[in-house]
């Protein structure tokens, strides 16, 4: 049921419309940064494989078979030392991958703003990223001045004042997606974790009670 619980919400943050719009974009050959699905795939992973492990746990432990409990405690062993890495490779680079996206935008913004012929995408780019994320500009304030803004790259205001006094920059905004997505993440993986150790625990605790009842 837990392998269920994270597989599902693995799904549901893989196939979130506000990631998807934003992750699966191009600009140009450069393909929008998707290092945050790394982290959704691993949950994945763990959720299916967790179900599969869990099957195996109750089967052995209807079938008080040492075997097949002691393999149980083994792949949830080798889980858990999978999450915790994956953990600490979130951790690390929680801020890279909001930093990454925001870079993208900027340069998908810089081209719009200038019309680069090269970058005939670039209006489309930028005009998702406001519309997904009901926001305008990059976190500058020179944006407003600039003679080269072009006021049909954000959601239509009556103008350009009420547009930034009602819309937040796009840093902001896709710093508060990712670390919301990524909080989603952390609470999974430490439920799944004390899941594991306590699934750890028992595994072992009904192994040895089987070996000692084998005894007499």
């Amino acid at each position: 049921l837990a392998g269920g619980i994270i597989l599902g919400v693995a799904l549901w943050l893989r196939h979130d419309s506000q990631t998807t719009n934003i992750l699966y974009l191009q600009l140009g050959d450069k393909q929008a940064p998707n290092t945050f699905y790394v982290g959704i795939y691993i949950l994945i992973a763990v959720g299916a494989v967790m179900m599969f492990v869990g099957f195996l746990g109750c089967y052995g432990a209807i079938q008080e078979s040492q075997c097949l409990l002691g393999t149980f405690f083994t792949c949830l062993v080798i889980l858990f030392a999978c999450e915790v890495a994956a953990g600490i490779w979130g951790f690390v680079n929680k801020d890279q991958i909001a930093k990454d996206v925001k870079q993208f935008y900027d340069q998908a913004f810089q081209q719009a703003l200038m019309a680069e012929p090269e970058a005939s995408n670039a209006n489309t780019v930028v005009k998702t990223f406001h519309e997904t994320l009901d926001c305008c500009g990059p976190d500058t304030a020179l944006v407003s001045v600039t003679p080269l803004w072009r006021s049909d790259l954000c959601p239509k205001k009556s103008s350009h004042l009420k547009t930034f006094l009602e819309q937040e920059n796009c840093h902001k905004k896709i710093d508060e997606l990712f670390s919301g997505k990524l909080y989603l993440i952390g609470i999974a993986a430490i439920v799944v974790a004390v899941i594991m150790i306590f699934e750890m625990i028992l595994s072992m605790v009904l192994c040895c009670g089987i070996r000692n009842s084998s005894v007499y």
